[in-house]
């Protein structure tokens, strides 16, 4: 899902968006504050966010708050049978940071097929040509 995601970002139509990736247990709030948009990506873990992206938001969250309000977001979740609590974890705390949806959540339970593929380029093109100049 994450390859998907990425090669959607640098879909041909696409332009003046540099993509920075971070591992969840990598990214800082410096890194968060230089970032014009969002687009997380996580495993539905026991009915959560998995440990490295709450990591992440409890890292970012208080230096971030204000700075980042407004700005853009996407996110995709795969699960073995259920992302409920996970997409309510990541709802909550990107409405308190004031961050906006840029498109829809993809959720995938199970086996990611070729439409859950294709639904996360599409997310990537999505989020990458709402950045560009």
């Amino acid at each position: 899902m994450f390859e998907a995601v990425l090669s959607g970002t640098s879909a041909p139509e696409i332009s003046g968006v540099d993509v920075v990736r971070r591992p969840a247990l990598a990214a800082t709030a410096s890194d968060v504050l230089a970032a014009d948009g969002y687009l997380l990506g996580t495993p539905a873990n026991l009915g959560y966010m998995s440990g490295a992206l709450k990591h992440f938001f409890d890292t970012v969250y208080y230096p971030c708050l204000d700075a980042t309000r407004g700005r853009p977001f996407a996110c995709y979740v795969h699960g073995n049978s259920d992302v409920t609590g996970t997409l309510r974890g990541i709802e909550s705390i990107t409405t308190g940071l004031g961050w906006e949806k840029a498109a829809g959540i993809v959720t995938v339970t199970g086996e990611p097929g070729k439409e859950d593929l294709a639904a996360c380029w599409e997310l990537g093109a999505t989020i990458a040509a709402g950045l560009m100049p």
